[in-house]
């Protein structure tokens, strides 16, 4: 049973409990990386084109396909907004190698390509990656 409180957090009160976080795909959608750094979250973000981003948010270049593993090494959590389906898998992979929690969402109809915990947020459905479905 979801909780009163789930269904009225937000996606920035879940990500604001991790100390260092990564954004794959981070777009020209900056915002939330912004907030995570006014709540004390160190934020790196990452796309396939060089973005701006804010000040304290540190942006590098990498394919979460063919990732340098080095960009999310240390990382709490890898999470990502509007992710495609054909990115799922992936971006697990990357996230199970460096010891990371995945959390993402998608976009309109698309469903989850891999195992979830499906938490309810304001914003719509967080997916939070199990490798195996089960919850940690």
């Amino acid at each position: 049973m979801t909780s009163y409180r789930e269904n009225r957090a937000t996606l920035e009160e879940y990500l604001a409990t991790y100390d260092r976080a990564v954004e794959i795909g981070i777009g020209r959608r900056t915002d939330l990386a912004a907030t995570l750094v006014e709540a004390d979250v160190s934020v790196t973000a990452t796309d396939i084109t060089r973005r701006a981003v804010p000040g304290a948010v540190e942006f590098i270049t990498d394919d979460v396909v063919d990732p340098d593993l080095a960009v999310y090494e240390g990382a709490d959590v890898i999470y990502a907004r509007n992710l495609p389906p054909e990115l799922h898998r992936p971006t697990l992979e990357v996230a199970e190698r460096v010891g990371a929690d995945f959390l993402f969402t998608t976009l309109g109809g698309d469903q989850p390509a891999i195992p979830v915990e499906r938490r309810t947020v304001r914003e719509g459905t967080l997916y939070v990656a199990r490798s195996d479905g089960a919850p940690r």
